[in-house]
């Protein structure tokens, strides 16, 4: 009997590979095994793709908060990437969804706090991120922060 567990945590295709050996020798058992810690190995690494995702996301969001000089161009672009990618999760992802991260909320709220804490030196003063302020608020420049003053 093999090590699925340690297999799928090692390597996601070679525990394909090794499934399908399975299947061709008859040994279904064997193959639904594997087939059930890919799955488990493939939904905790999304998991983990959408918790650096939310950290990222809430560390700008704070950075942008803490003061004008954090709010640039690289940060609002990395803003709206990490929601991009975010939703790209939860679409490929149906056993993620909007629960999971509010389950999550608080635990990637606090990791984000002392990620801008050290990036910029200093203690973010919001005590915590809405709904609304990571998913749905702007941050961008106007044309003016951007140097721009023409229309």
């Amino acid at each position: 009997m093999k090590n699925w567990a340690e297999l799928a945590s090692t390597s996601h295709y070679q525990t394909a590979v090794e499934v399908r050996q399975e299947l061709y020798a008859g040994n279904m058992q064997e193959a639904i095994m594997g087939v059930t810690e890919l799955i488990d190995a493939l939904t905790r690494s999304d998991k983990r793709a959408l918790q650096g995702q939310l950290v990222r996301l809430m560390k700008h969001i704070l950075k942008w908060k803490l003061s004008p000089e954090y709010r640039t161009v690289a940060c609002s672009l990395s803003i709206l990437e990490s929601r991009r990618e975010i939703s790209n999760i939860l679409e490929d992802t149906p056993a993620l969804n909007t629960s999971h991260i509010e389950d999550s909320w608080q635990q990637v709220f606090d990791i984000a706090v002392l990620e801008a804490e050290i990036e910029t030196g200093h203690e973010p003063t919001t005590t915590l991120l809405s709904w609304a302020e990571v998913f749905d608020n702007e941050y961008a420049l106007s044309r003016l922060e951007n140097g721009n003053n023409s229309q």
